[in-house]
């Protein structure tokens, strides 16, 4: 008999069902929900259970980790009569991995402490590939009794967790890492548009400057995106989109100035109204390119 506690995971997307899997084969009993029949199909394959309802998912968990898209998501799995609020049991670890807006973690954790419910809001970041490889980043807001509980769990996930303070601040440091790394790509991606028009042997290019300062983690897992023309969602330019919408109204909230932020937010918005939200945020390059009368 295992110690480990019981999971329940809702939400099996681009990121949910690789997480998910990974603790399966931690160990972890798994059983999950989500509204695609394939992905449910996909974890039982796995080792994991499917459930028929969120309700179902949750009542015996000792654990229940939330990954859905946004902030509605998030409530519309927590909240009412089938959600988790009211079937999970007392003393449960509610998770919320999503990224959403701090309030709204906030918010949730509040209603789920009168039905004794602990919550950490803990959003990741590293795409679909950190994802699969279990090197994330999640930074953590909450309780330090319940982040310590839950960091075995987080362990199996990811290669860098931090408590980042008291509930909402997950979702703060989520919201700034999303204004870099949308920031980054834009960059890069007017970096690869200036080299291609100049002439320069762009893997060459690419590699040598991955070497120096101008170098990330997003060139580095972007790079063959620029290169091949290869927009396959890793991480939906429609999900960016919303970040950036998170981070610019929480900066407005606190009175924080993000001048190249907001620049950035409005291409990543005028991407997605040419069509382009279902692909990867890498193709920014294809805006760029579109400016530059370059190939798309």
């Amino acid at each position: 008999m295992t110690t480990l506690p019981k999971i329940a995971w809702i939400g099996l997307g681009i990121m949910g069902s690789p997480m998910s899997e990974n603790l399966v084969k931690a160990g972890y009993d798994v059983t999950g929900f989500t509204l695609e029949r394939e992905k449910l199909d996909r974890l039982a394959a796995a080792g994991g259970t499917a459930a028929g309802s969120v309700a179902e998912a949750v009542r015996d968990a000792d654990v229940i980790i939330t990954m859905v898209p946004a902030s509605p998501q998030v409530e519309a799995v927590a909240y009412g009569p089938d959600g988790i609020l009211d079937n999970a049991r007392p003393g449960a670890l509610l998770i919320d991995m999503s990224s959403i807006t701090p309030q709204t973690s906030i918010d949730l954790a509040a209603a789920a402490g009168e039905k004794g419910i602990r919550v950490l809001d803990a959003p990741v970041s590293g795409g679909e590939a950190g994802a699969i490889e279990a090197v994330l980043s999640i930074m953590v807001g909450g309780e330090r009794a319940d982040f310590d509980a839950a960091k075995p769990i987080f362990e199996v996930l990811g290669r860098t967790v931090v408590l980042c303070g008291p509930h909402g601040s997950g979702q703060t440091v989520k919201a700034a890492n999303q204004l870099i790394v949308a920031v980054n790509i834009q960059a890069c991606a007017e970096a690869v548009v200036f080299l291609e028009k100049s002439g320069v042997d762009l893997r060459a290019a690419l590699d040598v400057l991955n070497g120096g300062l101008a170098g990330s983690t997003v060139l580095t897992r972007k790079k063959d995106n620029f290169l091949d023309r290869d927009f396959k969602p890793g991480f939906r330019v429609d999900l960016h989109h919303k970040d950036m919408g998170i981070v610019t109204d929480a900066a407005r909230t606190v009175g924080a100035a993000l001048p190249v932020g907001a620049v950035v937010a409005q291409l990543v918005a005028s991407l997605r109204a040419q069509g382009d939200g279902g692909l990867d945020h890498s193709a920014l390059l294809r805006a760029v390119e579109r400016l530059s009368g370059a190939r798309i």
